[in-house]
């Protein structure tokens, strides 16, 4: 990860200087829209296939049991091999990965046994490794720092702080020894807590220990006051790196293997013919799957990741059918919606209100006590605004959308009251009834529609040339009588076709 950072600090500093890159980086704001991007990016990869398959709240599961997977391995690393307890440690997201398989793994078998569904098996699988998990924490991990916070939210604000620092010029390092000339030495008293006594009394005793010695990174030394030059120091944070490997990572999944995950989501019987190992494919976007979640464990928290993998995805389905735009639009849902949560964050709405003002407004207009000063979750506030781009997805969507899908109820209907009407028109025209039957000013009273209605109707196939009225009789055009046969023979071609 350091070689990764520092090559691509070198090729940063071709372009901005090294006070600019610094800026940028300890900004908490670029940080945390940088990480969710990321975040989402890979996620909306991932949950799109998740998503398509059936399988997208197996992300739900992975998230929880990932957790088993650290756990178990920070265990194996504290207990048996006798490893420091670093919680950073790669080796964890391994473990974390194996976690999310043998969800998958467990799932499949308790389905395959055909003694539950597939959905009440993953229901199975994950609380069980999950009540396993926090079992081995509570008993033989409770002075692990992992706190409700972090395990919920995450902690995306402050993910500017945890960074790895590059030098690039005077970079000395310092070892201070009792022997250096910079050493501050002092006594200890070595038996005064032993014997009770004071350390002016005659009997202690006393060893000599050096207050500052160590090992000096550049900038420790620089700020010690331990070197002249000032180390040329670029700080960058860590959760940028893992995020962004993550993110590099399941785009060349997705790119090297579009075809064979699109063929074992459409068609897995078609994939087996072919040669092809869907096994294999869905266990790969299972760990891709276990180590995004990993990944953003820090940043968003372990549940709220869930929605990073399913409502970009979902946004996207709304407005396309094709697998290549969901793929294309799903990740910039999810960039978007990092970026604008963080504004919510701040108290801003889409640029267009403070969230404060519009407490305050509720609390003058209904006389409530609502708490007017705005302070939500970074990573809650990003959720919620992919959830607003999914609800604008929803109602804006050409073909799925609230607004088309009423306006195509409205034309639905507005075509079946013409052809009502043409119908009747045809079946009564040149015969007996047609003055009883035809006449405009009581058409109306045979449909029991009012006459409002039937003007407009009657208005709207004048305008199209379908009718018209002689002596106030309504009578079919040729066009009006071509396209009462068309009607006629599309509904007989769909009713043969049903039988």
């Amino acid at each position: 990860m350091m070689t990764l950072e520092r090559f691509l600090i070198e090729i940063l500093l071709n372009f901005v200087a090294r006070e600019e890159l610094n800026a940028f980086l300890r900004s908490p704001q670029n940080t945390a829209i940088i990480i969710g991007a990321m975040i989402a990016i890979s996620g909306a990869l991932l949950g799109t296939f998740l998503l398509l398959r059936g399988m997208a709240l197996t992300s739900d599961a992975i998230s929880h049991t990932v957790l088993l997977g650290i756990v178990v391995v920070f265990l194996l690393m504290t207990n048996v091999f006798g490893l420091e307890g670093d919680t950073s440690s790669p080796l964890l997201i391994i473990g974390a990965s194996l976690a999310g398989v043998a969800t998958v793994v467990l799932t499949e078998l308790l389905y395959k046994s055909g003694l539950v569904r597939q959905d009440a098996a993953l229901g199975l699988a994950f609380p069980l490794l999950f009540a396993i998990a926090v079992i081995l924490v509570s008993r033989y991990a409770d002075n692990v720092h992992l706190d409700e916070d972090a395990v919920l939210v995450g902690e995306i604000g402050v993910a500017w702080a945890n960074t790895n620092s590059h030098c690039f010029e005077n970079c000395e390092s310092v070892t201070i020894t009792v022997d250096h000339p910079e050493a501050e030495l002092s006594r200890q008293c070595t038996n005064c807590r032993e014997l009770g006594i004071s350390p002016r009394d005659d009997g202690a005793e006393f060893m000599e220990i050096c207050t500052n010695c160590g090992d000096y990174s550049p900038g420790q030394a620089w700020q010690a006051g331990l070197i002249d030059a000032e180390p040329t120091l670029v700080f960058f944070p860590k959760s940028i790196t893992v995020t962004g490997v993550l993110a590099l990572l399941t785009i060349g999944f997705v790119l090297l293997f579009h075809k064979e995950l699109k063929l074992t989501t459409f068609d897995t019987a078609l994939a087996k013919a072919l040669g092809f190992r869907p096994g294999v494919i869905n266990y790969t976007l299972m760990i891709l799957v276990s180590l995004v979640a990993v990944g953003a464990f820090d940043a968003v928290g372990s549940i709220l990741v869930i929605a990073f993998f399913i409502i970009p995805p979902a946004a996207a389905y709304l407005l396309t059918d094709r697998l290549s735009l969901m793929l294309i639009i799903s990740p910039i849902i999810g960039a978007l919606g990092a970026f604008t949560g963080y504004e919510l964050a701040r108290d801003n709405f889409l640029g267009v209100l403070h969230v404060s003002d519009g407490i305050a407004l509720i609390n003058r207009v209904f006389g409530s006590d609502l708490l007017e000063q705005w302070d939500s979750s970074i990573s809650a506030s990003m959720v919620l605004m992919i959830f607003v781009l999914f609800v604008f997805s929803w109602v804006l969507s050409p073909k799925y959308g609230l607004i088309s899908t009423v306006l195509r109820r409205a034309n639905q209907r507005r075509h079946f009251d013409d052809q009502v009407v043409l119908a009747h028109i045809h079946n009564h025209q040149f015969t007996d009834t047609q003055t009883d039957e035809l006449e405009v000013v009581t058409l109306h009273e045979h449909f029991h529609w009012s006459p409002q209605k039937m003007g407009r109707v009657l208005t709207r196939l004048r305008a199209l040339n379908w009718i018209h009225i002689i002596d106030g009789i309504v009578q079919l055009t040729d066009r009006g009588d071509e396209q009462v046969h068309t009607f006629r023979d599309t509904t007989l071609s769909a009713n043969n076709i049903i039988d």
